[in-house]
């Protein structure tokens, strides 16, 4: 299983024996891991969501001009090699879980073509 989860949770993520990847057009100051460009939204994308906040075109044109481009088995092994071969690894963005970000998106993605992929819940939370 391939997990995705957001920034803050990075050391808990590492504590837990995942590999943080940042799948995101910029990453934090002091973010230290593994980055992972290919899968990030372009400028354009991201500003004009920024601007009108529209999800459901954000999505449309994520999924048209990002993921439609791509091979899911190819972008997952991509991730596999950049996580030193190990399929415990998380692919992060900024959004807490229950924001809108393109990291849910990816995942399903993964997960209609065969790679399960879900957000990753702190197991000490429960």
């Amino acid at each position: 299983m391939i997990y995705t989860s957001y920034f803050a949770e990075v050391p808990k993520l590492v504590e837990n024996g995942l590999i943080p990847i940042a799948i995101c057009g910029g990453i934090p100051e002091g973010y230290t891991w593994r980055w992972y460009k290919k899968l990030a939204p372009s400028w354009s994308i991201y500003s004009e969501y920024k601007e009108f906040g529209d999800s459901k075109r954000y999505t449309e044109r994520f999924n048209k001009e990002i993921l439609a481009k791509r091979n899911p088995e190819q972008v997952y092994q991509d991730l596999y090699n950049l996580a030193d071969e190990s399929s415990n690894f998380c692919m992060l963005c900024y959004e807490k879980p229950g924001d809108f970000c393109h990291r849910h998106l990816v995942a399903d993605w993964f997960t209609k073509h065969g790679i399960p992929c879900q957000e990753w819940i702190d197991p000490l939370k429960f």
